[in-house]
């Protein structure tokens, strides 16, 4: 007795695929494999980035430069710097967190020797970070270093860093900042000043605690191996339903 048809398996398959079928899955795999190649791409450019962070910010600390033709070209180099802290006209730069606690930074004017590299200029250097609490210079009089001294610090650019629409206010009357502006920051200090970088201290031991230095981070996010893999892998998994979908058997495609 003969099996019933609903039942019967067998039937030569052939590859037969459809125009839109087609056209579709093209479209959308030039897209997975584009979005594919450009994290490809991001992954090497960060990688790059990273290896650049710490040859510069890991390597032996240099004069300042005299000059700052290009700022970017010497941003996150370590240099040596000698001079005296005016405390009294400090910024304040927030919100920023420091092992998981909100607080912000304390960007105070550093005028350096006059027989030093720049001497006689003021360089803005990120002392660190300190809790809301503590703003009040008073509440950390210990970490108030007077006196010339000598400290290292990662040379930085200022601006707003992220998408210019979340770009929040500074309110320069009350020197608190959001993101570094030197040129406006610059009309609140006396004297010549720095305006193509300013100087974040690297971690040290400071009376009191605070602030708290090293508050560049030179090991950046690098997730982008991952996001590649993904988008390959539903260019794979779209071939494959691709394929599945046309093989069919020729009693199919005379029913279609």
């Amino acid at each position: 007795m003969s099996a019933p048809e609903s039942f019967h398996l067998g039937g030569k398959r052939r590859f037969r695929p459809t125009f839109w079928a087609t056209v579709c899955t093209f479209a959308a795999l030039v897209i997975l494999l584009g979005l594919g190649t450009w994290q490809v791409q991001r992954l090497v450019w960060k990688e790059e980035q990273i290896a650049l962070r710490h040859e510069r910010a890991e390597g032996q600390a240099i004069p300042l430069p005299e000059s700052f033709p290009d700022p970017q070209a010497v941003e996150f180099t370590r240099v040596s710097l000698t001079g005296t802290f005016r405390h009294d006209e400090e910024f304040y730069l927030g919100a920023r967190t420091e092992s998981g606690r909100v607080g912000l930074n304390i960007v105070t004017p550093f005028v350096l020797t006059p027989s030093s590299p720049g001497g006689g200029r003021t360089i803005l250097v990120n002392r660190g970070w300190v809790p809301e609490n503590r703003r009040d210079p008073a509440t950390r009089a210990e970490g108030q270093l007077q006196g010339e001294i000598t400290i290292e610090a990662l040379l930085r650019t200022d601006g707003w860093k992220g998408v210019s629409f979340a770009k929040p206010p500074n309110d320069p009357e009350k020197r608190f900042y959001f993101w570094l502006d030197l040129p406006v920051m610059a009309g609140d200090v006396d004297g010549p000043i720095i305006t193509e970088v300013y100087a974040d201290a690297v971690a040290s031991e400071i009376p009191g605690g605070l602030p708290i230095g090293g508050q560049t981070r030179i090991q950046l996010t690098n997730d982008h191996l991952e996001y590649a893999i993904t988008w390959y892998s539903f260019a794979v998994i779209l071939l494959v339903i691709y394929f599945l979908f046309h093989y069919r058997r020729e009693d199919e495609d005379s029913k279609a």
